[in-house]
């Protein structure tokens, strides 16, 4: 269905379908380096756009010291990022991970992680070692936990029965240790996006979390990533008739260290949103991720472009 909605669309990096010159962003303002710790996540959710699940592990787990040789590599490279963020699969699937915060957090950045917050985050030695590591911390670390609505049934009918209050219990553990929050969620089709800010405010002062449902860093709203709905090809042109700059899209502040099944090194990518596809892997090493990266996607045009979105705090 993918073809035929953008028939003929996103197939040659350098120019469109209709032969003008595709849009292409530079790495003018690197701000945050994501690592995806492994695709293995505790849950399978129904649209899940990297395929996590108790079983895929096309990304496998990164060790610690991959982690501290790009965290190297930023320092060579002089990117001057202010965030490590890490995202999955679910992170705390990793046993290494509570050692890749520590190594991120020590050399003074701003660290993000993205968690469903259940089970593998509320095992005892997890909780400890986060207890300790807010402890030191504080607000340097922040936890964007997915909710995908403010609504029980809404949410659970993505990510299974049950796993609505599980969440809310790993939420509410976060913030009796005084762990700064946030949350990813999305627009439901049937709301608008102040309907659906609305109800996450009332859900946060209903436990009493310290998080802002208004701040889109705070309270980040995705849409939907439906690969079968038709979107325009961005070309050099839109950056005028939309008035945007190449500079807001994601690529251009960000990259991410993903180490596939059989490989024998990481490699860095463009965006946290196409792991799987070829054309956005950069190389091995952040050098090599310095290129500049087509708009040959359409997630490019729907997410990044139009809707003005936005991974990292």
């Amino acid at each position: 269905m993918k073809d035929l909605a953008n028939l003929g669309k996103f197939q040659n990096p350098d120019v469109t379908a209709k032969g003008e010159d595709r849009a292409r962003v530079s790495l003018s303002n690197p701000e945050t380096l994501w690592f995806n710790t492994g695709t293995l996540c505790n849950i399978a959710c129904t649209n899940c756009y990297i395929e996590s699940s108790p079983t895929n592990d096309a990304l496998v787990y990164l060790t610690a010291n991959e982690v501290s040789d790009y965290l190297d590599q930023l320092e060579t490279r002089a990117w001057n990022v202010r965030e490590i963020a890490f995202t999955g699969g679910e992170p705390f699937m990793n046993p290494a991970f509570l050692d890749m915060l520590g190594r991120s957090l020590v050399r003074g950045y701003d660290v993000l992680v993205l968690t469903n917050a259940m089970a593998p985050m509320m095992r005892p030695r997890i909780k400890e070692g986060l207890t300790e590591l807010v402890a030191t911390y504080g607000a340097k670390l922040t936890f964007r936990i997915s909710l995908d609505h403010h609504a029980a049934h809404i949410h659970d009918a993505e990510r299974g029965d049950g796993t609505f209050e599980k969440t809310l219990a790993g939420i509410n553990w976060l913030a009796s240790i005084g762990a700064r929050l946030a949350v990813a969620g999305r627009v439901e089709m049937a709301e608008s996006e102040t309907e659906a800010r609305a109800g996450y405010a009332a859900l946060y002062a209903g436990h009493g979390w310290n998080i802002d449902a208004q701040d889109p860093s705070m309270t980040v709203l995705f849409p939907e990533m439906d690969e079968t709905v038709e979107v325009p090809e961005i070309t050099t042109a839109c950056w005028g008739i939309l008035g945007k700059h190449p500079e807001a899209v994601m690529c251009a502040s960000s990259r991410m260290v993903v180490k596939r099944k059989g490989a024998a090194t990481p490699a860095v990518l463009a965006c946290t949103l196409l792991p799987y596809d070829p054309q956005f892997e950069l190389g091995a090493s952040l050098q090599d991720a310095e290129r500049d990266v087509s708009l040959n996607h359409p997630h490019c045009a729907k997410f990044c472009v139009l809707g003005g979105a936005s991974c990292s705090a």
